[in-house]
């Protein structure tokens, strides 16, 4: 086991160290220019058919779930503990630098995001039920026919889910409530496994019925707390902003707190964490993306703009400006706690806001993860692979919140970031026809004057 352990280690080395980092920042580097940075020319018109059409029920062509039961489900998965803890630990170890490369990879991560989305519907799949089915597994091989590598995507999607999606976030909810509210861990775990069973044993409808539901008031709660702290500090935002952008260019060490955070650590933990909350790249989310109700994948492509705009530059950036403009930064601590002793600095009890995101970011993504998992499972071993999945995902939410298979965790995290590579080797490969349906789509609709 410890030899299992060391390889896990220098594999995770690599996995999560600067090569990977390169090649995804490069990936969207990449579709960015040669989409002519749509993502940013276009964010308005993006955000008038995403964030003002949220809640309509109906959406054209064939799907299903709606358009924003889809992103919700997404975002039920992307938004969780790294949008608190995460970007905490980014500044803590890079310092207020770290920020700005977070927002830097955000802003490339929206491309690549909607690249994923397009190819996911587009190459999707409708089974004999009628279910709808896609992600890089059905992209890769369906567009690519590179049957191994869709292969081994599956294989590391459906045992990551597993850590990441299910037992990092039990264990961060059960922490949550016991430090705030002396709840017993295990009686957390049991509780959400039965909440969890509820949701997740109806499938994509009731997992899209329900996401659809937590999400914006999940996000609301944080977002409304957030922005409280930062109005409270509103004299100390420019200062803030100002700290942040030298920083990621110079370098900033905090006064006790950390030993010289170069601009190498800015930004290898700013591009990291930024990764890590939006999973730009990773391939998870364009599998709840492909059940979506649409009637081109370009249309679709952009709820995965929307995503990573939600997911980073707004609700990560409020965790950042919070903690940046409190001044605890400097404090030494880290995770959570850091972001809570932001929230409390500012606002009596303000902690507890950060202690009721962290339960509901980290079910959002217990609930959404187990889909990708599932979809992956069936990916290699069929339909009945699924109620299967959805039995086996219920003990683990047990154990994860009473801290047990620590080494289960790490092994999850590798294979997690291992997800990334036959993801952006398909997404690469089918770039021209991400290309092809983005200027078909907006040359129709500058003749529809839609």
């Amino acid at each position: 086991m410890e030899a299992i352990m060391k390889i896990n280690s220098f594999v995770n080395g690599i996995v999560w160290g600067p090569p990977m980092l390169v090649l995804i920042v490069g990936a969207g580097l990449f579709l960015s220019s040669k989409t002519g940075f749509f993502s940013l020319r276009k964010l308005g018109y993006i955000l008038k058919n995403t964030l003002l059409k949220m809640f309509a029920k109906e959406s054209k062509g064939e799907g299903e779930v709606t358009a924003f039961q889809a992103v919700a489900t997404a975002l039920a998965a992307t938004v969780g503990t790294g949008n608190i803890a995460g970007v905490a630990t980014a500044i803590a170890a890079g310092g207020p630098g770290a920020v700005f490369w977070m927002w830097f990879a955000a802003v490339l991560g929206m491309t690549t995001k909607y690249a994923e989305v397009v190819l996911a519907v587009n190459f999707r799949e409708k089974t004999s039920d009628g279910r709808f089915v896609g992600g890089p597994m059905y992209y890769i091989n369906n567009g690519l026919g590179w049957k191994w590598l869709a292969v081994i995507f599956a294989a590391f999607g459906m045992l990551a889910a597993f850590g990441i999606g299910n037992m990092v976030q039990s264990n961060s909810v059960a922490a949550a409530l016991e430090s705030s509210f002396k709840i017993t861990p295990w009686m957390t775990g049991v509780v959400l496994a039965v909440i969890t069973a509820l949701v997740i044993i109806g499938g994509i409808k009731r997992i899209g019925a329900f996401t659809e539901k937590l999400v914006p008031f999940m996000a609301a709660i944080y977002i409304l707390g957030g922005l409280i702290i930062i109005i409270m500090n509103a004299a100390k935002i420019p200062a803030a902003f100002a700290l942040i952008f030298s920083s990621a260019f110079t370098g900033k060490a905090a006064i006790g707190g950390f030993a010289g955070a170069t601009i190498a650590k800015a930004m290898r933990y700013g591009i990291a964490r930024g990764v890590f909350t939006n999973e730009a790249g990773l391939g998870s989310a364009p599998i709840a993306h492909a059940a979506a109700t649409t009637d081109h994948p370009v249309r679709q492509g952009l709820w995965g703009v929307f995503e990573v705009f939600a997911d980073t530059l707004v609700i990560c950036s409020i965790t950042a400006l919070a903690i940046v403009t409190s001044g605890v930064w400097e404090s030494g601590l880290t995770g959570a706690a850091l972001t809570t002793e932001a929230f409390n600095a500012s606002l009596p009890g303000g902690g507890y806001i950060v202690s009721i995101g962290i339960v509901l970011f980290a079910f959002s993504t217990i609930v959404g993860w187990e889909y990708y998992g599932e979809r992956c499972a069936e990916y290699l071993f069929g339909p009945k692979a699924n109620m299967v999945y959805r039995i086996l995902w219920i003990p683990f939410v047990v154990i994860g919140a009473i801290g047990g298979l620590e080494f289960v965790w790490d092994l999850a995290d590798t294979l997690n970031g291992l997800m990334a590579i036959p993801n952006l080797i398909g997404v690469l490969a089918l770039s021209g026809t991400v290309f092809k349906l983005t200027k078909e789509f907006f040359a129709k609709e500058k003749i529809t004057g839609k």
